[in-house]
């Protein structure tokens, strides 16, 4: 069923980043199309009574990717995308290709346009103090304003989207990507509750705050004092630490691991080949002990304490590179 909205002179029908749930019909009045950069908020196009709006993700209910915001006061019909969605499946299922395909495509089309707009494409849009900035935004509207629900921290979104924007004068896009990157990694879980609005929850907020609080102190270190770790050497790692967890640890707390059976069973306990020279460059970086030769074996020595947050917090590291790409 249609409904009629109106919408205030310089308030949004919706924001980029939101969740789509409905197409828009301008009935009255005159919306503009914008994106913010910055502080600042660029207007793309205008839309006028009759036309539409919000029609792209009626396929792949992809999130919004602009703002619309009203130039005056104005009034829209809103047509539910569950509606529209029964009147297409009595079309033609040639048709509906065609449709589906000519969306894509505009998709992709606008995708490219954006590369070109935008700054040197080598460029990283998420350097680390960029991430650290908005894990931070993060972490203070959630200790700040948040619900706890047990152990997960909810964080409110319009409280969100106005701190990133207003206060600190980043773009809602770029929070969007990095809480959508968090989901991926299984740290946050989005619920979309419908007209735009979204549950965020935060599944583990201690790690998230122990993370930049670690992030931003390792980013300031003197380059002489910073140890860096490869993907390839935090998978070898924490496949050490998944193998050493099942030895008991000693009287000192360390555990006593033999790199031939670690070698040995690696394939059918991590599900990978873990060769005795990967260990060489944690062990160069003294992350672990020097190789210990023995009768029954050649060993080394860790203490999980100390090695599992290098683990954890360098495959954060690589997986926001892998998701905010």
């Amino acid at each position: 069923m249609a409904d009629s909205k109106r919408i205030a002179k310089d308030t949004y029908l919706f924001r980029d980043g939101d969740s789509p749930d409905f197409m828009y019909i301008v009935k009255s009045g005159q919306l503009a199309i914008t994106k913010t950069k910055g502080s600042a908020e660029i207007v793309l196009a205008e839309i006028k009574a009759g036309a539409m709006v919000g029609e792209m993700a009626i396929f792949d209910k992809k999130p919004r990717s602009a703002n619309v915001k009203a130039l005056k006061d104005s009034e829209v019909i809103a047509l539910p995308y569950e509606t529209l969605n029964q009147q297409l499946d009595v079309l033609p299922v040639w048709v509906k290709a065609i449709m589906r395909t000519m969306n894509e495509n505009l998709r992709e089309a606008n995708k490219r346009i954006k590369l070109l707009e935008n700054s040197n494409p080598d460029e990283d849009r998420f350097p680390p103090h960029v991430l650290n900035k908005l894990l931070s935004i993060l972490n203070f509207v959630g200790f700040k304003y948040g619900a706890k629900e047990g152990e997960v921290l909810v964080i409110p979104q319009n409280r969100l989207r106005n701190t990133t924007i207003q206060i600190f004068q980043e773009a809602t896009n770029k929070m969007q990507a990095v809480t959508t990157a968090l989901e991926q990694m299984g740290l946050f879980k989005v619920e979309d509750l419908g007209e735009g609005k979204q549950k965020i929850q935060n599944l583990n907020p201690t790690l998230l705050f122990d993370f930049v609080d670690w992030y931003n102190e390792w980013l300031f270190k003197p380059d002489k004092d910073k140890v860096s770790y490869s993907n390839e050497e935090i998978k070898t790692l924490t496949g050490v630490i998944n193998y050493a967890r099942k030895i008991e640890p000693n009287p000192k707390g360390a555990r006593k691991v033999n790199i031939n059976d670690l070698q040995n069973d690696s394939m059918k306990e991590l599900g990978f080949l873990l060769k005795v020279e990967d260990l060489t460059p944690l062990i160069e970086k003294n992350l672990l002990s020097e190789k210990i030769m023995e009768e029954s074996g050649v060993f080394i020595n860790l203490i999980l304490d100390d090695v599992e947050k290098t683990a954890v917090y360098w495959k954060m590291i690589w997986d926001f590179k892998k998701h905010l790409r």
